[in-house]
C-alpha cells in the first residue's frame, strides 16, 4: 500500500482528493500547510505528496524545497493558477508534476499512478540491467543510481528518468516533446518550459559550469543531446 499526503488549506479539496484516492487503495495523510506536511513526512513513510502552492504559515514552494533536502518522494503541485511562471516556480522548487485547479479526478488519479510507477521503478523494483557509462557519468539501472566520476548524483525520480533516456542514447537529439512523452507518457502540451527547468536542474548537478555544459548540450531548433560515447 502506498501512503499519500494531501497538503491543502482548503478542507473541501482535501476531502474530495481523499475520496478519489482512498478509493484506489491508498492510505491518505492530510496537512493544512507546509509546516504540517514536513512534520508528517518526518514521522511517516510517505510515497507521494499532493501539494498546494498558496497556503498559510509555509507555502508549497518553500515546503517542497525543504522536503528535497531529505526526500525524493514525488511531489505533484496543485494550484488555481495556470500561468507558465507558476508551473516553472513549482518545478524549480523540486516538484515532479503540476495539476491546475479545478481538476478532473480521473486526471489526478492517472498522474498519481504514473508518478508512483516511476518512484517504485526508481526504488529498484525492476529487473537488473547493464551499467551504462558516458564519459565520467555512469548509470546503474539496477540500483537506480547515477554517479559522476564515482560520486553519487542526487536525482529526483523524474530527473533520473530523463538522465536514463540521455545516457542510454548518447549523441541522439531529443526534442522537448520527445523527452516529455518518454518520461511522462502523456500529451506533451507545454513541454518546452517543463523540460527546460529539468535540464537546468540536471546541469546544476552534473556540470562544472552549467552555463557552458560539457554533457547536456542544446541543439538549437531541435532539442537536447548528451555529448559523449558509451
Amino acid at each position: 500500500m502506498y501512503n499519500l499526503l494531501i497538503c491543502d488549506d482548503d478542507r473541501d479539496i482535501r476531502n474530495a482528493l481523499k475520496i478519489y484516492l482512498s478509493g484506489e487503495g491508498y492510505k491518505i495523510f492530510e496537512a493544512e500547510n507546509g509546516e504540517e506536511a514536513l512534520k508528517i513526512v518526518s514521522s511517516e513513510e510517505i510515497h507521494l505528496i499532493l501539494m498546494d502552492i498558496m497556503m498559510p504559515k509555509m507555502d508549497g514552494v518553500s515546503a517542497t524545497a525543504k522536503l528535497r533536502e531529505n526526500s525524493n518522494a514525488p511531489v505533484i503541485f496543485l494550484s488555481a493558477k495556470s500561468e507558465d511562471s507558476d508551473k516553472i516556480l513549482g518545478l524549480t522548487a523540486g516538484a515532479d508534476d503540476y495539476i491546475t485547479k479545478p481538476f478532473n479526478p480521473l486526471e489526478v488519479i492517472a498522474r498519481v499512478k504514473a508518478q508512483l510507477r516511476r518512484y517504485a521503478y526508481f526504488g529498484g523494483m525492476e529487473k537488473k540491467e547493464d551499467v551504462v557509462s558516458v564519459g565520467g557519468l555512469e548509470l546503474d539501472d539496477n540500483g537506480k543510481n547515477v554517479t559522476l566520476n564515482g560520486e553519487t548524483v542526487p536525482l529526483t525520480p523524474t530527473e533520473y528518468e530523463i538522465m536514463k533516456l540521455f545516457l542510454q542514447n548518447p549523441g541522439k537529439v531529443f526534442s522537448s516533446k520527445d523527452i516529455y512523452s518518454a518520461v511522462w507518457s502523456s500529451d506533451p502540451m507545454g513541454a518546452e518550459g517543463t523540460i527546460a527547468v529539468h535540464i537546468r536542474h540536471l546541469r546544476e548537478k552534473i556540470e562544472i559550469d552549467p552555463a557552458n555544459p560539457r554533457y547536456l548540450k542544446v541543439v538549437w531548433g531541435k532539442g537536447y543531446k548528451l555529448e559523449g560515447e558509451k
